[in-house]
């Protein structure tokens, strides 16, 4: 009976050795996808799926980012310091409360004036072509610099920033840490900046399981409204990772956009006649979070937002029930917003420059 016993777990033994070995050899042989994005950040590309030659795909979950650099980033998107009434921060007008953006018409700036143009979402902005709705900023750094010395906005200025912050031997330190230099530059505080907000992705939208395979995660309505959405012709400016913003398109294509005649869009950086009420065509990831819609918050309905567009941009006129479905797969496309531990920030020393409200 020992001996049965025996050589029973033995060829249990071998069993579990082989397959050690078999799957050790498939990994070995089927290293997991990567997609390359982004400045640096390495990303776990999905599951092959039969979805996976749609035109919209899945955002990547992103790894081996600079911890240190998106920590010390994190702190100065909350640092209301980095505004001349120490009052207004980053988060003010892209509140990741609130799907990143202050969800009103035009942000409220300094002295509470009201910018011109409806602030966009920084969620998924690293998907952007450009950053600002004339495409003015290159990329999330060179963006991060414009609020903080812009009258309207933060109404400081890059020398005035980087006194406070260097008065502040916290801020010296861990800028140290991250940029191996002595001295704060405001270089180096966009640079921050934008690597925290290229972290600020919101996978696993339910559409997202759906394109990774996952068939039950889309309901059959929102699924005949994401096939209205690319046979209405919806796709050819809405897709890849951030269903938008990855090119620049005139507002107005099958008839002039009369609501607003009076932003010029990308006119303003080219001085180009052709690109007067061109806009970067927005993001849609989140899009059920970010009322009101378009560049003029001309309207808080993510319904007649879908009208608009049909009737201005492709001249096709929907049923209720295509306006519905489109609407319906929309909503779908709501991620994973990101969990953010509010920072502490460090306080400010007797020579930190005062706050001034005027």
């Amino acid at each position: 009976m020992n001996k049965i016993k025996f050589t029973a777990i033995g060829c249990v033994l071998a069993l579990v050795v082989i397959n050690v070995v078999m799957l050790t050899v498939t990994a070995a042989d089927e290293p997991p996808a990567q997609i390359g994005y982004g400045r640096g950040g390495r990303m776990q590309g999905g599951s092959v799926s039969m979805h996976g030659d749609e035109p919209i795909q899945p955002i990547p979950i992103s790894f081996d980012w600079d911890s240190a650099k998106i920590e010390l980033g994190k702190k100065l998107f909350f640092e209301p310091r980095l505004s001349k009434s120490g009052w207004i921060t980053c988060n003010s007008c892209h509140n990741l409360s609130t799907g990143g953006a202050d969800n009103l018409p035009t942000s409220i700036g300094h002295k509470w004036m009201l910018g011109p143009i409806n602030s966009p979402t920084v969620l998924n902005a690293k998907f952007n072509l450009a950053q600002f709705w004339d495409g003015r900023a290159k990329d999330l750094k060179e963006q991060a610099k414009g609020p903080v010395a812009n009258p309207m906005e933060m109404a400081s200025t890059h020398e005035l920033a980087v006194e406070v912050l260097q008065s502040i031997p916290e801020y010296v330190q861990w800028s140290k840490e991250v940029y191996k230099e002595e001295k704060i530059t405001i270089d180096n505080v966009a640079d921050a900046i934008a690597a925290f907000e290229e972290t600020l992705t919101t996978p696993n939208s339910r559409f997202d399981s759906w394109l990774n395979g996952y068939d039950d995660k889309i309901s059959e309505t929102e699924k005949q409204g994401y096939d209205l959405f690319k046979d209405k012709g919806c796709v050819a400016c809405h897709n890849g990772f951030g269903v938008g913003g990855n090119s620049f398109q005139k507002f107005g294509i099958a008839k002039p956009y009369d609501k607003d005649t009076q932003t010029l869009g990308r006119y303003n950086v080219t001085k180009n006649e052709k690109d007067k009420y061109v806009f970067k065509v927005p993001l849609l990831r989140n899009i059920a979070l970010t009322a009101p819609y378009f560049h003029d918050a001309s309207t808080w309905s993510l319904r007649e937002a879908v009208t608009i567009m049909a009737g201005y941009q492709m001249g096709v006129t929907l049923t209720d029930d295509e306006t519905d479905k489109i609407v319906a797969f929309l909503k779908t496309l709501t991620g994973d917003q990101p969990s953010i531990i509010f920072p502490i920030l460090p306080p400010s020393y007797e020579n930190t420059p005062k706050p001034n409200r005027n």
